[in-house]
Parts: structure tokens; sequence; C-alpha cells
């Protein structure tokens, strides 16, 4: 049934008038020109096109827009601030923590939520939080390290 849907992207109100069954990956990128979330699977199984909706990492392309009615949702573009990008995302440039660039914001996306649970995580607990993203190109390694390396810089010490 198409129908207005309220939510919160990015710290900005939105109303989008859509079937409330269609998924919240292609209203972001097509209704609201937020092409940062990526389309991998499909089928809610790769993380390519993971945002946060409240505190938890969720899967756009397996959640309907009627899900998340009200709800705050925010995306790898809404991490920045002012012009600057937030440290997970300088950590990843840092420590080259990408190849191709596809899973990457999903990858940010997911290690965020992580972030905002357990801001100091054992890197067991970054492994298994970690797990369900997918990089084909191989790059988990410097995506570990780049973690770690965020972690220590929002918490202001050297890890």
């Amino acid at each position: 049934m198409v129908r207005p849907v309220s939510f919160t992207i990015n710290g900005e109100p939105v109303r989008v008038t859509t079937d409330e069954d269609r998924m919240l990956l292609w209203v972001l990128r097509y209704d609201l020109g937020l092409t940062g979330t990526k389309f991998g699977c499909g089928e809610g199984l790769c993380g390519a096109c993971s945002v946060i909706v409240g505190t938890e990492a969720v899967r756009s392309c397996s959640t309907k827009v009627k899900d998340i009615e009200g709800k705050q949702v925010l995306t790898i573009e809404g991490l920045s601030q002012d012009g600057h990008l937030h440290p997970l995302q300088g950590a990843f440039l840092e420590r080259h923590a990408f190849q191709c660039g596809y899973c990457t914001s999903g990858m940010i996306v997911n290690a965020y939520a992580l972030l905002l649970k357990k801001p100091r995580p054992t890197r067991e607990e970054v492994v298994k939080a970690m797990d369900d993203n997918l990089c084909r190109c191989g790059s988990h390694t410097r995506i570990l390290e780049a973690i770690d390396a965020a972690a220590a810089a929002m918490s202001g010490g050297v890890r």
C-alpha cells in the first residue's frame, strides 16, 4: 500500500510517500539520493547495505520502509560532521582498509554500531561483530586494524 512514511535520516526528518513494503535501501538510494549505502546480495547476507536504525545495524535491503516509521536512521553519509570524517572513516583511509570500496560503507556502519555498544571491544568481539560483513577483496586484516584504531581514537587512548 502506498502511503507516507516519516522517519529521521542522518538527523533530518523526512517523509516519503511510497509502497510501505518497499525496501529501505531503495528509498535511501532513489528517493533520498543517499548512494553510499550499496546493494550487494539483496538478501541481507553480505552487509554492503548496512545502516543504523536506532543503535542497531540493519540490512536495508531486507528492511521494509514501514518498519522504520518514526525511527532514527543513520547512513554512511551521516557519520561525517561539518566536513570532517568520523574517526572510523579516517581510520579506514589511513589503514587502506579497502580495495574496491564496495563493502566499505557497510563495514564502517556495522563497526559504528559495535562501538556504540562497546567502545573498547576486544579483537575477538570485533571479529564476531564483523563476521557477517563480506569483503571479497580480502582486506579483513586492515579492516580489523582500522576498527581497533578508531576505537582507541574515539575513547582517547592508544590501543
